[in-house]
């Protein structure tokens, strides 16, 4: 006898999982981090866990989003043969009505991200429809969902690769993990897929990525599997690395690594690596016929007791009402800063359009002059808010518009995540500029120091556009100074030094 899944059911069980995964970390990810936290020994990298950490707590408790990338949505569905759907939707149609409902819901909207033209008009759709879909029939009269949100910075540094049979997958992820930079916000979780063909390795390592993170029972046990050998190894030798949280530094890069394989044709090797961020987004259901999915929160004493709150001993506070040149060039490289006063926002859109102004000629809707620009697409505000969560995006999608910025607007300083590239440290040597990183994976807690934001040109853009944000206390760490040092570069090398258990590589 068949199963009916109505359709209410499962629209309605989509947009409440998809609203439970925007706040809550699982409680794996916490506990991991957790423990990452209390043995870090890097003072940039522990502050940066300890600002996740007490963001996560933040969301849990307010219901706002763990970071203002809310994501692309991936389903994953294994549906029984004996199930029925009472609809006559299709499955992607019942998910993209589940995916609108949850991120057009009015107590905590969540941001639209996703592009319905990725080569011409690029529009937003409003309502981060469609998702990504992926369904698989199965014996059984139950539908089997698993849901989660990623966000453009992890997926951004997926790696993809068709090695040879004989090549060594260890030495091709070391070789790449220092590749993929900061932008994907670790510390977290590597997904690696091994075998099949191109397509079935990548979606074996997103897969993976929806696995619990069980690192810390692994090495209490010990392996089992050679495969098992294989996660520990490649676990260690990354974190040895020493890219560390947000790629300043440290001894934790990741939290655990995940390894999916298919039998494979025999020239064949191909391999795929994702990696999950610091806003690690998902939730696992079964729906039976018998109503919409219940999803449980954790209970709040799986977070620990960090509570981050500015250092005013340790941080220089800065006007940015009264910022100059003179000023940006003595800020030294891994100074923090708390930063209060008006800045102004862009990122890619704003970027080009920018690009496209300057070069007919055209006034900007705004000056630049001596100002600071955030890299940010924030998530509109509820109740009493200002803005919604509002974490940096990453840097090096805008290094090809920093010399423009930097020579022609006015333009004395930035702010995003993630590491510059050498095309922006020149650019910041040349002009005696600097780039300033705020915590990624801790979006509400910024939107805290946030105390008044409006909009002051290409409101079209929606997320995209330029905002004044007046800001009270808001902590960043001087990433690149006037000199063009990159605490990126010098931070991973020191602590990979200081681990030792991969030799420094000489210049």
């Amino acid at each position: 006898m068949s199963v009916i899944i109505k359709e209410e059911d499962f629209i309605q069980s989509i947009a409440d999982g998809i609203q439970f995964i925007s706040y809550y970390h699982p409680v794996d990810y916490i506990r991991h981090l957790a423990r990452a936290y209390e043995r870090e020994e890097s003072p940039a990298a522990r502050d940066a866990m300890a600002q996740i950490l007490t963001n996560s707590r933040m969301c849990a408790e307010g219901k706002r989003p763990l970071c203002q990338d809310t994501g692309i949505v991936n389903v994953f569905l294994k549906v029984g043969m004996d199930v029925r759907f009472d609809t006559k939707r299709t499955l992607q149609e019942l998910c993209d009505e589940g995916v609108r409902r949850g991120y057009l819901n009015p107590d905590n909207p969540l941001r639209a991200s996703v592009l319905e033209d990725p080569l011409f008009t690029r529009k937003n759709t409003r309502d981060n429809t469609p998702c990504i879909l992926h369904v698989e029939l199965v014996p059984g009269d139950k539908v089997d969902v698993q849901l989660a949100s990623k966000g453009g910075g992890s997926e951004n540094k997926s790696k993809f690769a068709m090695l040879n049979p004989s090549d060594s997958l260890v030495d091709w992820v070391l070789k790449t993990v220092p590749t993929m930079g900061a932008g994907w916000c670790p510390p977290g979780m590597l997904g690696i897929g091994v075998g099949g063909t191109a397509e079935k390795a990548m979606l074996m390592a997103k897969q993976s990525l929806m696995e619990d993170i069980d690192m810390y029972e692994l090495l209490a046990r010990g392996p089992q599997s050679k495969l098992e050998e294989l996660r520990i190894e490649l676990y260690e030798k990354v974190n040895a690395l020493g890219i560390g949280a947000q790629g300043l530094g440290g001894l934790t890069t990741v939290l655990d690594v995940k390894i999916n394989t298919f039998p494979t044709h025999a020239a064949s090797k191909p391999v795929a690596m994702i990696p999950n961020c610091a806003a690690t987004r998902h939730a696992h259901f079964e729906l039976d016929g018998s109503g919409p999915a219940r999803l449980d929160p954790p209970a709040l004493s799986e977070w620990p007791e960090v509570h981050w709150a500015p250092d005013y001993n340790k941080s220089r506070q800065v006007d940015l009402n009264k910022l100059t040149k003179e000023e940006v060039a003595s800020w030294k490289p891994g100074q923090t800063l708390l930063l209060s006063g008006k800045m102004l926002t862009g990122r890619d859109a704003a970027h080009k359009r920018i690009q496209d102004m300057l070069a007919k000629g055209e006034p900007l809707p705004v000056d630049f002059t001596n100002r600071v620009i955030y890299y940010v697409g924030p998530v509109d505000p509820v109740r009493d808010e200002v803005v919604g969560p509002a974490g940096p995006t990453t840097a090096t999608r805008m290094d090809k518009f920093t010399g423009m910025m930097l020579e022609q607007t006015g333009l004395i300083a930035m702010i995003g995540k993630s590491e510059r590239g050498p095309v922006a440290i020149d650019a910041i040597k040349k002009h005696g500029s600097a780039y300033l990183m705020a915590v990624g994976g801790a979006a509400y807690l910024v939107s805290k120091a946030i105390r008044g934001a409006k909009v002051l040109g290409f409101a079209d853009l929606g997320m995209e556009a330029i905002y004044e944000f007046d800001v009270k206390d808001m902590p960043v760490t001087v990433a690149v100074d006037a000199q063009g040092t990159s605490v990126h570069t010098t931070g991973p090398k020191e602590w990979q030094a200081r681990i030792g258990k991969i030799p420094v590589a000489v210049a």
